[in-house]
């Protein structure tokens, strides 16, 4: 049987979060905590792998205590099992002492039951980095497939799965030993509504909590900011687009105005030489 584990994480909805203008950062407190929308995806490929072939789904995240809410919502997408690894000492964690961690929490997951198959995804919304997935195979020694949006076939007897990479233009097709570990697209699937079955299910659902006590063979300096080597040297708010222009009166009013401006704008580029 499949056992497949998807690594999520909880994020600031980035649609509502606030810059603070004194600090420039992220006003985390001015927006919800969502499940990152491709780790969403990554869950629902997962669960989608699973109904197919036949396996078990566990999600594993780093985060404070109220991530269980994300674990929650991977329960109603239709994940099996959660673990959640929250200790103060993983604070201030950047890409690679992320993907320590969420390692050290995987080889424990494989000591109970073996790991088949990791699914990420691409990237989290309020990092942008895409780092984190191939960061966790690189240290387990599995194959990385990154930018996976299409999986055609598994077959753990043979050991291998089948999948579509999307690149620039077109897409290729990867076959690659099991284990592995595939970072997936927004486009690889669609996330449906939860069927009431699996909102109950999470609703009661109590989730797997470590600290770092409870992993093995964990080296302290590599967690946190003592196993962060990344450092921010300047962070800003973007500007704010300027206000466009405004058309009023009737259609055809409106379509005078607008040829007025474009108008005005030829003859500024034609001024500057730029046309």
């Amino acid at each position: 049987m499949l056992h497949i584990v998807a690594c999520i994480k909880q994020v600031p909805d980035t649609k509502i979060i606030k810059m603070n203008p004194k600090t420039n950062t992220m006003d985390r407190r001015t927006a919800p905590a969502i499940l990152n929308p491709y780790d969403a995806h990554a869950v629902e490929e997962a669960v989608r792998i699973k109904n197919r072939y036949g396996g078990h789904v566990s999600v594993v995240t780093m985060g404070p205590p109220p991530a269980v809410n994300a674990i929650k919502t991977c329960i109603e997408i239709g994940a099996d099992e959660g673990y959640l690894i929250t200790d103060r000492r993983f604070a201030g964690a950047d890409t690679l002492a992320t993907s320590y961690a969420v390692t050290k929490a995987i080889e424990k997951i494989a000591k109970i039951k073996p790991v088949d198959l990791i699914i990420c995804g691409k990237m989290s919304i309020d990092g942008d980095t895409g780092q984190v997935g191939p960061g966790i195979a690189r240290r387990l020694d599995i194959p990385p497939l990154t930018s996976v949006n299409k999986v055609e076939e598994i077959n753990q007897e043979e050991g291998f799965a089948i999948v579509h990479r999307k690149l620039e233009e077109g897409y290729e097709v990867v076959k690659s030993t099991l284990p592995c570990l595939f970072s997936v697209e927004k486009t690889i699937n669609e996330v449906p509504y939860s069927p009431l079955p699996n909102m109950l299910k999470a609703a009661r659902y109590k989730p797997h909590i470590w600290s770092v006590d409870d992993l093995e063979d964990v080296d302290i300096k590599q967690l946190g900011l003592k196993g962060s080597p990344t450092i921010v040297s300047k962070v800003w708010a973007p500007q704010k687009p300027a206000g466009g222009t405004f058309f009023e009166g009737s259609p055809a009013a409106q379509v005078e105005q607008l040829l007025s401006v474009l108008f005005e704008k030829k003859e500024l580029f034609e001024t500057k030489g730029e046309v």
